[in-house]
C-alpha cells in the first residue's frame, strides 16, 4: 500500500488529502484558510488536520497551487530586470512585454542570431557586465531573452552566466522554457517565469519546513499546469510551469471523483474561475500555450479558460449595473473573524451623511512585517507602518495621491491586501454560506445599498442586494462556461456579447416579447468551495446535468496526487544551405551533410535531455516515447520534393519516486 499526501495552497483555502494509491480511498480530507502573511501557518493547519489520527508512513507528498495563476490574474509578481539580445525597445510593445516589465529595468545588447541559428552580431558583455552594478539593488532576478536563442542559445547561455557571477540572483533563460519560435512571447513567458520564483520558492520552502518538522521523508513534488508532475527543486526553477498547476490538479481530481469522462470541469476558487474540457478521459492540452491573466504564455498546460471570477471577487458598479472581479479582495466576513475592530468602522461609515465611494473597503498587510521585502520607497515604507496599526479605511486614503499610489504598489507586489463586498459576503448575509460571522456583510451591504441609490441603482434590503450579488455571480460563471464551449468549436466574442445569449443566461423576463435557451451539450462537474453555492443555478440556466462530487472542495489536493511525470523535449532540422542539415536544441548547434545522420543526432539529443528532466523531476526509469516529423514541399515540375524543416519529439514519462519512512527525501541536483 502506498499513502500518498496531496496538498493545495488556494488564494483562499489550503487544502490537504491522504490517499491510497493501491485502492484509491481518500483516506482523509481536510481544509484550512490560507495565510497569506506565512503560508506555512495554513499550510500547517491543513496538514495537521489530516494527520490528526495518526501519522502513516506516507510515501508521496504532492503540492498544487493556484498562488501563480491568481499572482499572474492580480498583477503580483517580484521585480525582475528583462536582458533582451537582438531586439530593440521596440519589442517592449509586443506580447504585453512592456506592461508585464511594470516599469523594472530593462536592457538591450546587440547579438542574437538569425533564424539559421547564425549570430547577427557580437555579444554585448561589456554593456551587460556596467548595467549590472546599478541593477542588482533593484530587482530580485534576471529574464534573458535572444533573438532565435531556440535556434542557437550560446548568447543567453553566455549572458546567464555573466549575471549569476555578478549578482548571485536567479536568472531565467527563454530557451530553458520553450524551443518554440516567437521571440516576444518567448521573452514574455521568460519574465514571468522570473518574477514567480520568490513566490514558489517561499511555499516550497515552507512545506518542506512543515515535512521536516513532522518527521516526512517523502520526496516532495508540485504539478505543473499540463497535470503532470515535477520535483520541487526543478519547480523552483521553472516556476511558470506551475502556472494553472490548481487547476490541472482540479481536472485530474475531478475526473477521479466524478467518474465523469467527457464533461466540462468548473473550478471556483476565491479568485479565478477555471474551465476546462475532458475528452475519454483526458484533460485537452492548449496547442498555443496557457493564456493566464490576459498573458499569453508558450508554457504547455491543460486548456484552461481562466476568468477573474471567484468566491472573493470585489464587487463594482458599472455603467448602473453589477460587476464582479477580475480583482480579489479579502472578503469582509472573513476580515470581521480576524479583525472585529472594522464593525465600528464600518458602523461609522454609515454614520455619515454622505457616502463615499470607498466606504466598507479596507487595506490590510499580506506579509508578516518581520518578513516584509526590501527597497520600499519613503511613501511605501510609511504606509506599510500605518498598516501594522490595523485594517485601513480606503476613505482614509485620497485618491491621486502619493501614498494611493504607494497602496497600488504595494498591492501589485503582494505586499498589501484591499479587503470588501464579495460574493462570499453575500452568501454569508443569506446564510447560504456560514463558515464565518456575517456582521460585517450587512453592514457593508447596507452601505452598498446608499451608493447604489445615488448611482440610481435602488435596492429594497441588504439581502435584496445580497441575492442580486449571487444572481450576477451565477450569470457571469454561465457566460464562461459558455465561452469556454464556443472557444472550443469557433472564435466566441460576438456570441458572447450577443443578445440572445445575454437574454438566455438572464432567464425569464416578464412581459418579454422574445425569450431565449440555451443548453450545454455536455455535464459539468463543479469543484471548489464556492461550487455548490453558485453552480446549480448555473447548470439551470445551461440546462445540463451538474455534478458536485462528495469531495469536490478538496478534489484539487486529490488531484496533486493522481498524475505522474512528463517531460516533452523538442528539436528542429533546417537546411541553411544546400547539402547543409542543421541540428537546433537546447544545448547548441550542429551540422551535418546528411539528413539522416541529423535525425539521429537530434534524437539522441532529445531522447537524452528528456531522461535527464524526467530524472530531475522525479522518476527513476522513465518511458521514452519519441516521433519526427519530416515537413517537405512538393518539388517544381516534377521535381524531387524540397526538405523545410524535421521537428523531433521526446517525451519521457513514468510514475514519480516513493519514499520510505527514513529516507532521505529524493533530492535532485538542480541543473542550469
Amino acid at each position: 500500500m502506498a499513502i500518498l499526501l496531496g496538498i493545495d495552497t488556494g488564494g483562499t483555502y489550503t487544502d490537504a488529502a491522504l490517499y491510497d494509491d493501491t485502492s484509491g480511498e481518500i483516506l482523509a480530507a481536510e481544509k484550512a484558510l490560507t495565510t497569506r502573511a506565512d503560508l506555512s501557518l495554513g499550510v500547517a493547519a491543513a496538514l495537521d488536520s489530516a494527520l490528526a489520527s495518526g501519522t502513516p508512513e506516507i510515501n508521496l507528498v504532492s503540492l498544487s497551487t493556484t498562488l501563480a495563476t491568481n499572482a499572474l490574474v492580480e498583477g503580483q509578481g517580484a521585480p525582475v530586470g528583462l536582458i533582451l539580445i537582438g531586439q530593440g525597445p521596440a519589442a517592449l510593445a509586443r506580447a504585453g512585454l512592456g506592461e508585464a516589465l511594470g516599469g523594472a529595468p530593462s536592457v538591450f545588447l546587440s547579438g542574437g542570431h538569425n533564424a539559421a541559428g547564425e549570430p547577427v552580431a557580437p555579444l554585448d558583455l561589456d554593456t551587460l557586465q556596467a548595467s549590472v552594478e546599478g541593477l542588482a539593488a533593484r530587482v530580485d532576478g534576471f529574464a534573458v531573452a535572444g533573438e532565435f536563442a531556440t535556434r542557437n542559445p550560446a548568447h543567453e547561455i553566455a549572458a546567464r552566466d555573466c549575471l549569476r557571477e555578478l549578482t548571485g540572483l536567479p536568472v531565467s533563460c527563454s530557451h530553458e522554457l520553450s524551443s518554440r519560435l516567437d521571440a516576444p512571447r518567448r521573452a514574455l513567458t521568460t519574465l514571468l517565469n522570473a518574477r514567480l520564483i520568490p513566490l514558489l520558492n517561499r511555499l516550497i520552502l515552507s512545506v518542506r519546513g512543515l515535512m521536516e518538522a513532522r518527521g516526512l521523508t517523502a520526496p516532495l513534488m508540485v504539478v505543473k499546469g499540463d497535470g503532470s508532475l515535477i520535483s520541487s527543486d526543478m519547480a523552483l526553477l521553472r516556476p511558470v510551469e506551475t502556472i494553472l498547476s490548481g487547476p490541472a490538479a482540479r481536472v485530474i481530481g475531478a475526473r477521479h471523483l466524478s467518474g465523469e469522462r467527457d464533461c466540462f470541469v468548473a473550478d471556483i476558487g476565491g479568485t479565478t474561475t477555471d474551465i476546462a474540457l475532458l475528452r475519454d478521459g483526458e484533460p485537452v492540452l492548449s496547442a498555443e500555450g496557457a493564456t493566464v491573466g490576459g498573458w499569453r504564455t508558450m508554457v504547455e498546460a491543460v486548456a484552461v479558460r481562466a476568468v477573474g471570477l471567484g468566491g472573493d471577487s470585489e464587487v463594482r458598479a458599472l455603467d448602473g449595473r453589477l460587476e464582479l472581479g477580475p480583482r480579489r479582495v479579502l472578503p469582509l466576513c472573513l476580515l470581521e473573524q480576524e479583525r472585529p475592530e472594522i464593525l465600528a468602522i464600518l458602523e461609522e461609515h454609515l454614520g455619515r451623511a454622505e457616502p463615499k465611494p470607498d466606504d466598507g473597503a479596507f487595506a490590510v498587510p499580506a506579509l508578516d512585517h518581520s518578513r516584509a521585502r526590501q527597497g520600499f520607497t519613503r511613501a511605501e515604507a510609511a504606509l506599510w507602518e500605518e498598516l501594522q496599526d490595523g485594517p485601513l479605511p480606503l476613505v482614509k486614503i485620497e485618491t491621486l495621491t502619493l501614498k494611493r499610489r504607494a497602496l497600488e504598489r504595494l498591492r501589485w507586489r503582494g505586499a498589501v491586501l484591499l479587503a470588501g463586498f464579495t460574493p462570499s459576503d453575500a452568501a454569508h448575509l443569506l446564510g447560504i454560506q456560514t463558515h464565518w460571522p456575517g456582521k460585517a456583510s450587512a453592514l457593508a451591504a447596507r452601505l452598498w445599498m446608499r451608493r447604489l441609490a445615488l448611482a440610481g441603482i435602488l435596492s429594497d434590503s441588504a439581502e435584496a442586494f445580497a441575492q442580486a450579488v449571487v444572481e450576477q455571480a451565477v450569470r457571469q460563471s454561465a457566460a464562461a462556461v459558455c465561452a469556454a464551449a464556443l472557444s472550443e468549436e469557433a472564435p466566441p466574442q460576438e456570441l458572447e456579447q450577443g443578445v440572445l445569449l445575454r437574454r438566455a443566461l438572464e432567464g425569464p423576463v416578464e412581459g418579454a416579447l422574445l425569450g431565449a435557451s440555451i443548453s450545454l451539450n455536455r455535464p459539468l462537474v463543479a469543484v471548489g468551495a464556492p461550487a455548490a453555492t453558485f453552480y446549480p443555478a448555473v447548470g439551470k440556466r445551461l440546462n445540463t446535468r451538474v455534478a458536485l462530487p462528495p469531495s469536490g472542495p478538496v478534489c484539487n489536493a486529490v488531484g496533486a496526487v493522481a498524475s505522474g511525470v512528463t517531460q516533452r523535449v523538442r528539436a528542429s532540422i533546417t537546411q541553411p544551405a544546400e547539402g547543409v542539415f542543421r541540428l537546433h536544441h537546447a544545448e547548441g548547434v550542429r551540422d551535418f551533410r546528411d539528413i539522416e545522420d541529423a535525425a539521429s543526432a537530434g534524437i539522441a539529443a532529445a531522447s537524452d535531455l528528456a531522461r535527464r528532466r524526467a530524472s530531475l523531476a522525479g522518476v527513476a526509469n522513465a518511458e521514452l516515447r519519441v516521433s519526427r516529423l519530416d515537413n517537405v514541399a512538393e518539388g517544381v515540375n516534377g521535381g524531387p520534393a524540397i526538405f523545410l524543416e524535421s521537428e523531433i519529439l521526446a517525451i519521457a514519462a513514468g510514475r514519480p519516486i516513493l519514499g520510505k519512512r527514513g529516507a532521505s527525501p529524493h533530492r535532485a541536483k538542480p541543473q542550469p
